[in-house]
């Protein structure tokens, strides 16, 4: 059982992550998985699942989340449902595929390639890349091909897919809000079929700290979960009175110093 400290940084945490999420229409894996790292290295758990345990966490939160996020996007006709069961099949195997291969990779490797991610995260929101359209939607093995690529990285790094479905529906012509609205319903099966993922593979495996569902820490998960579900919707009422581009280069100056921070801990 965590310590009440944890427990209180886990809801703080969760409120942060919520409003940043809202705010800048980032992932929550981006912050939620580095901060994890943290508690879980504070906690001391063992160095070996770390990186599987802050997965395995943020995808079980991002689950509860993107159904908040969904809903608001649902309410002002910004979710294309065709898109979102076209591409489930593929998100659904490719995320499971993923966390099964992640149970097996070590945490280095896993950091690596999280602070990978990092980097071309924050570089794409530096420079405002955008892909320019130019085609339309594929049929389904496209489909089936995007779902599962999406998914597989998805699930590798613990985000809901945001970062790479929306470029991928802004490159099939699809408008800017419209993808971002489906991107957050298709965050749903990413989140739940990693979530199941990271628990069938993480039963049974040694030294799991107590109150543990494989890969998943329950007092993080409902600390986090809880309280980001709640504040998500204030951070997406201040993007309508912040400068929400000046407040993304700064937070992307924010993730390159993390990554590096990550990147220099890996030596």
């Amino acid at each position: 059982m965590p310590s009440l400290t944890f427990i209180l940084a886990y809801l703080v945490f969760g409120a942060i992550a919520g409003i940043i999420a809202g705010l800048l229409g980032v992932g929550g894996g981006i912050v939620v998985v580095p901060a994890l790292i943290w508690f879980f290295t504070a906690q001391g758990f063992p160095q070996e699942i770390i990186m599987q345990m802050a997965l395995g966490t943020s995808l079980a939160a991002i689950m509860f989340t993107s159904i908040s996020s969904a809903r608001a996007h649902y309410r002002r006709g910004a979710v294309v449902w065709p898109i979102v069961k076209a591409i489930t099949p593929g998100i659904l195997v490719g995320t499971f595929a993923g966390s099964c291969l992640a149970s097996k990779l070590s945490t280095g490797f896993l950091k690596g390639f999280f602070v990978f991610f990092l980097y071309y995260v924050a570089i794409q929101m530096l420079l405002n890349i955008k892909p320019k359209a130019q085609r339309q939607i594929p049929g389904t093995p496209g489909m089936f091909g995007a779902g599962f690529g999406i998914g597989a990285v998805s699930s590798l790094v613990g985000i809901g897919g945001g970062t790479l479905s929306v470029p991928f529906m802004l490159w099939c012509n699809v408008a800017m809000h419209t993808a971002v609205g489906t991107s957050a319903a298709i965050g749903f099966p990413i989140a739940l079929a990693g979530t199941v993922g990271y628990i069938v593979n993480g039963l049974g495996t040694p030294n799991l700290p107590s109150l543990t569902l494989g890969y998943v820490s329950l007092p993080a998960l409902v600390g986090i979960a809880g309280v980001s579900f709640l504040t998500a919707p204030y951070g997406a009422k201040l993007a309508h009175k912040l400068p929400v581009a000046t407040l993304k280069r700064c937070f992307a100056l924010f993730i390159l110093a993390m990554a590096t921070r990550m990147l220099w801990s890996l030596f």
